[in-house]
């Protein structure tokens, strides 16, 4: 093939270095076609664009591909007729395509552009997920702006899962993502059969366009939307989650051996000696951790040994190629979507009592004020001399005389220890300033049916405190060793509140003749001190869950901007490698350092994205499953009445948060008192237009279940009377 060394144009790429570095044959680099295509002043056919840059027979299918992949990236775009266009000169905005439940939606831009209002009519070419180029066209009647979709760059939508309605002989399935509102159409040919309420995957054969639906084949029937577990299918289907591990990695998985083999122990230290102990939940069957501590001085010495999945999962494997893809473990009321086949996550990589395990070991040197001294980072090879949990643990402290010290005499000494380092830990915890806000997690237990017997409230102890305050310890120190090798990582950040957001929280605060320090720029112990003033008030939960929303949430990030909410400076994850993957980073990170070479795995801010959005997919598709079983449990109760905590307020009505069975649901504003209410958003509060009647957050409330629907797991009340 030619490399076109006779073509002065091509030769005038200032890019052209890079593509001789990257491709035996290059091409004009993207930079240099959008510089030619804008020099041409109008719009070109590609064929005139072969002419414009030398294109040569042998090389127009590269370039083809080259020009689709800028045109998926939105950089330029070709109309029916075939003329190139570059879109920055067509003032097109491009975006990922944010549905609605009530057929509308919103143009979400990839760059600094404002997110663009969708009409209806306009949402009906497109589905959830798709990205598109979008065309501002103005302001509509309430002040949004407004778009129109020029081209569909890529269709996300492949499957869905949903529920098959059979009217009039036409077959449709409602997607359980709200978010896409246009019903599939099914061909009876295509419908396996299906029984109309039945839940189904479908399978898009035929994209949405302004005058038609989409059109799908059914190509699984999950069952009825009642069955056990159903909840679960459907939340993995709708939020896109691997669920099945594929033939490759069941037979690389398969391979792997059953225990720590000899050849494994090379350049690794052995800590079997040392009485490490897992500490975990009872059903917990994935232990990443294990700790022990000692005297050191008048200090302490810990350790904190985390399975070292990395020796077994090597970077582009295909069981790395699978981590990645799922990004972490799954976890629903009982079932576990690990991120790890089983032989590894509950077998060679997990913690297990009395069997040799490879890990990697953070050892540290704490005084007595709670300082790290010193640590180190080492391969060893360890035993867990104890599977504990946390309430076992918890009666070990409080009791160490009890049923459960006497059958582990010999480990009761070092869980004292421990419980003493994590006293001084929590001084440290509380001189540093980090926020800890008291929330309520719940647990749902399930009867012999699989139906929720009770929700209970999850009781934290000092065993978990315990865990959490050694893990951090570890995690800390992990970030501290990357920064100081300059091995690049992805850190876990949490950033302060964005100025809008401290400006409500500061005018909310005033209502209650509070104050919140730091001026422009809070640090975690004004939190700290603000929360410390209210923790005794009767309306402290309100307080606290003001401050709270206001914070932003925690994400990865290669660019190292601090945990605001753990008052660290710098901050990852290390420890729970099994079920996250960023802790594999962050090993594989530290074993280059020790080895003196980089680890580089690509580009580490899409890593840190990719991994902040499956956490995020997981944690709605628990919500999802959550939800769902609220409003199971809660169906035969219509009509009882409940005593409540306003949770949330909006401009449609009042969410209440229902004593005792941890349940929410909605009073719509046109079910309160008989007035006009109006949303104040700074206050928190609706308050009638002629009565003053007022409804904030936090206050308490009497409401009674009047409707439970299932398909959109949502649960409505109305105000108790009096009488109720």
């Amino acid at each position: 093939m030619s490399n076109n060394k006779g073509s002065k144009l091509r030769k005038l790429d200032p890019y052209i270095k890079r593509e001789k570095e990257l491709y035996e044959y290059p091409l004009p680099s993207r930079e240099f076609i959008l510089k030619i295509l804008n020099e041409q002043g109008i719009p070109v056919t590609e064929l005139a664009l072969h002419g414009l840059l030398d294109i040569e027979q042998e090389e127009k299918e590269t370039f083809s591909r080259r020009l689709s992949a800028m045109m998926r990236e939105g950089q330029i775009m070709c109309n029916r007729k075939g003329y190139i266009y570059v879109v920055e000169k067509l003032d097109l905005v491009k975006g990922k395509v944010q549905g609605h439940a009530d057929g509308f939606g919103f143009l979400i831009s990839d760059g600094d552009a404002t997110d663009l209002f969708l009409s209806p009519k306009e949402m009906r070419k497109v589905l959830h997920g798709d990205i598109v180029m979008v065309r501002d066209v103005g302001t509509d009647r309430r002040g949004r702006r407004e778009g129109t979709i020029v081209e569909v760059l890529e269709r996300v939508v492949k499957q869905l899962v949903g529920r098959l309605h059979i009217e009039y002989g036409i077959l449709s399935v409602t997607a359980e993502n709200k978010k896409i509102s246009q019903d599939v159409l099914i061909p009876k040919e295509e419908s396996l059969n299906a029984r109309a309420g039945q839940v189904v995957t479908v399978e898009i054969i035929q994209q949405p366009h302004k005058n038609a639906q989409p059109i799908g084949r059914i190509v699984e029937i999950l069952g009825d939307y009642t069955a056990p577990g159903m909840e679960i299918e459907i939340a993995l289907r709708k939020h896109d989650l691997p669920y099945k591990f594929t033939r490759k990695v069941e037979k690389f998985s398969a391979k792997l051996p059953k225990r720590v083999l000899k050849k494994d122990l090379s350049g690794r230290e052995d800590i079997c000696h040392l009485p490490l102990v897992t500490i975990d939940g009872e059903a917990a069957r994935d232990f990443d951790d294990a700790v022990y501590c000692e005297r050191e001085g008048k200090g302490y010495k810990l350790y904190v040994a985390i399975a070292d999945v990395s020796h077994y999962v090597r970077p582009s494997d295909v069981l790395d190629q699978e981590a990645l893809n799922r990004g972490n473990s799954v976890y629903f009321p009982r079932r576990v979507i690990p991120m790890l086949p089983e032989a590894l996550s509950n077998g060679l990589c997990s913690l297990n009592p009395q069997v040799e395990r490879l890990c990697m070991v953070c050892e540290m040197s704490i005084d007595i004020d709670g300082y790290f001294n010193s640590y180190r980072f080492y391969p060893a090879v360890m035993r867990s001399h104890v599977r504990f949990t946390y309430n076992q643990v918890a009666e070990i402290i409080s009791n160490p005389k009890g049923e459960v010290a006497k059958q582990h005499t010999n480990i009761v000494g070092h869980i004292q220890l421990l419980y003493k380092l994590y006293k001084v830990l929590l001084r440290a915890r509380k001189r540093r300033g980090a926020i800890d806000f008291e929330t309520i997690e719940t647990q749902m237990i399930f009867n012999e049916l699989d139906k929720i017997e009770q929700i209970l409230p999850v009781q934290r102890n000092d065993a978990h405190r315990l865990i959490e305050e050694c893990m951090l310890a570890a995690n800390v120190c992990a970030s501290g060793f990357l920064q100081e090798n300059k091995q690049p990582t992805v850190y876990r950040i949490h950033e302060g509140p964005t100025l809008e957001k401290l400006d409500a929280l500061r005018n909310f605060l005033k209502e209650f003749g509070l104050q919140l320090g730091g001026k422009s720029d809070p640090h975690a112990k004004d939190y700290v001190k603000a929360l410390e003033k209210i923790k005794d008030r009767p309306d402290a939960q309100l307080l606290q869950t003001v401050m709270l929303r206001s914070l932003r949430q925690a994400v990865y990030s290669p660019d190292n901007t601090g945990h605001f909410g753990l008052a660290y400076e710098s901050y990852t994850h290390f420890t729970s490698p099994i079920r996250r993957y960023p802790d594999l980073l962050v090993h594989r990170a530290i074993k280059a350092a020790l080895n003196g070479t980089t680890y580089s795995p690509g580009n580490w801010h899409e890593l840190g994205k990719h991994c902040s959005q499956t956490e995020r997919r997981a944690d709605e598709a628990g919500r999802d499953v959550e939800s769902w079983l609220k409003c199971f449990y809660m169906q035969d109760r219509i009509g009882e009445c409940f005593g409540g905590v306003i949770s949330g307020v909006t401009g449609f009505g009042l969410f209440v948060a229902l004593d005792g069975v941890y349940v929410e649901g909605l009073v719509h504003i046109s079910d309160l008192a008989k007035d006009y209410f109006h949303f104040d958003s700074v206050k928190h509060m609706l308050i009638g237009e002629r009565g003053g009647e007022r409804y904030r957050l936090g206050d308490r409330m009497r409401v009674k279940i009047v409707r439970v629907d299932l398909e959109s797991s949502k649960i409505d009340f109305i105000p108790a009377g009096k009488n109720e």
